[in-house]
């Protein structure tokens, strides 16, 4: 039996069965848990075959059936990037125009059908990386200005960001945001969420740190928060709320850097979007700069990462649902955090990857928390912490649920300190491999080769 967290004072988890009602789009999960997105770097990453490239697979279908079977009553998806030019890393799946096949278009539709089939909402998250590009994908990518990221990880450093004018805004940002939306409506799905924190182009536009435009899109909050705004309304245009397709957001509460998204600020934002009409809004925190899991020992002490913060946000949100994602680890504190009033719905993340189940296991009363990982794989360690979770994924996706004896078959046992040490050997050679292939100029792009037949890129 995998190793948990342990929980000295069980309590009654029937608040967390409870059912949530999106404002605008009035739709209803069966519950309050959401598996929050994740990355997964699991799609083929080919520049000279724009049919195939960023295109989903059987893993992807197998994985979001498992997850929404496992009874969670959101299933987010991993980031769906909006521009193949701009992937937070090679092995993202891609949705544009540029790239469009029926093939693709296909599995989506497969994906938001097995996904629906169980009772969970599918939810798709729409992102773009702008200056959080790696410069072997585009060493000029777009961005917010011409701020550079200093942080390079696992040997990939990342491009040199370009201002985009006004214009390209709505042609390179807004445009594609809107497209990718109306795509995944037609592919079935129940609804996306914009990307909007951990430093990606939307982000950008939030923070201070890399926001230093003089136009319309810069200078006070409501100008910042300005492009997000009018993405949603573009989609709004296309898909009415009447259609009942979720709208969500993701919103740093902190960026925890001299100049970063302030949760005064990030106050403002958060009303300029309840009032947008936004279904939900998730509370996050960090960038790759300042990675928010490294800090705050108060607030781990609280379980939930972002407690502190969205605490301060909350009150100001009177419309849209609030889902808290970062820590939450036992029942006692999701309990406490939803009957204090600091959020109604919760996110799970990286437990979400070893047992897909947990919901159910939850709700049923057998179970109190989570797994917890082998002491060997600290959750401070966020390199690892991805790597790791996208072996799992994909592990989960090799086989589909109707050929499972159970839901987690085939998924590796990190809680066990031998399994862990097996793994980080196998995550220290993709590391070195990758930072060597790096300073060539090349890219090594996938999961670290762990107990699963992926053929690595």
């Amino acid at each position: 039996m995998p190793r948990r967290y342990t929980v000295e004072t069980p309590v009654d988890v029937s608040i967390l069965g409870e059912s949530l009602t999106f404002p605008t789009s009035k739709r209803v999960t069966r519950n309050r848990l959401m598996k929050a997105a994740l990355s997964e770097y699991l799609a083929p990453w080919t520049p000279n075959d724009l049919a195939k490239t960023g295109t989903p697979n059987s893993r992807h279908v197998n994985m979001y059936e498992k997850w929404s079977a496992g009874g969670y009553g959101v299933v987010l998806t991993g980031g769906i990037l909006v521009d193949k030019d701009h992937l937070e890393a090679p092995g993202n799946t891609i949705i544009s125009a540029d790239v469009d096949s029926p093939e693709k278009r296909a599995v989506w539709a497969e994906v938001a059908t097995k996904s629906k089939a169980h009772g969970g909402l599918i939810v798709a998250q729409i992102m773009h990386a702008g200056r959080q590009t790696q410069a072997a994908v585009n060493p000029h990518p777009f961005a917010v200005s011409t701020k550079a990221l200093g942080k390079t990880e696992v040997g990939r450093a990342f491009g040199t960001p370009v201002e985009m004018t006004t214009e390209q805004v709505k042609t390179e940002v807004v445009d594609k945001f809107i497209y990718t939306a109306k795509y995944l409506y037609d592919a079935g799905f129940d609804g996306i969420q914009l990307h909007c924190a951990h430093g990606y182009l939307l982000a950008q536009f939030l923070s201070r740190t890399t926001n230093k435009r003089t136009d319309q899109y810069g200078g006070s909050e409501i100008n910042r928060a300005r492009v997000i705004i009018e993405i949603y309304e573009g989609i709004r245009k296309l898909i009415p709320a009447k259609t009942g397709f979720i709208i969500g957001v993701k919103l740093n509460s902190v960026e925890f850097q001299n100049e970063g998204l302030q949760t005064n600020e990030a106050v403002i934002i958060a009303q300029e979007l309840d009032k947008a009409g936004f279904d939900f809004i998730e509370l996050s925190g960090g960038t790759y700069e300042k990675f928010a899991f490294e800090t705050r020992e108060s607030t781990k002490n609280r379980e939930a990462f972002f407690f502190e913060f969205a605490k301060e946000i909350v009150p100001s949100i009177k419309n849209a649902v609030v889902y808290l994602t970062g820590g939450f680890r036992t029942a006692p504190a999701m309990v406490s955090a939803i009957k204090d009033g600091v959020t109604q719905g919760i996110g799970i993340g990286r437990p979400a990857t070893q047992e897909f189940d947990f919901v159910n296991k939850l709700l049923a009363g057998k179970v109190q928390s989570t797994v917890a990982w082998s002491d060997l794989l600290p959750p401070s360690d966020f390199t690892t912490a991805v790597l790791a979770c996208s072996v799992q994924t994909a592990q989960a996706g090799q086989k589909a649920l109707s050929e499972c004896a159970d839901i987690n078959e085939g998924i590796s046992d990190l809680t066990d300190d031998t399994v862990a040490a097996e793994y980080l050997e196998a995550q220290k050679k993709y590391i070195e491999r990758a930072t060597a292939e790096g300073k060539q100029g090349r890219i090594v792009y996938g999961i670290v080769p762990f107990r699963n037949n992926y053929k690595q890129g």
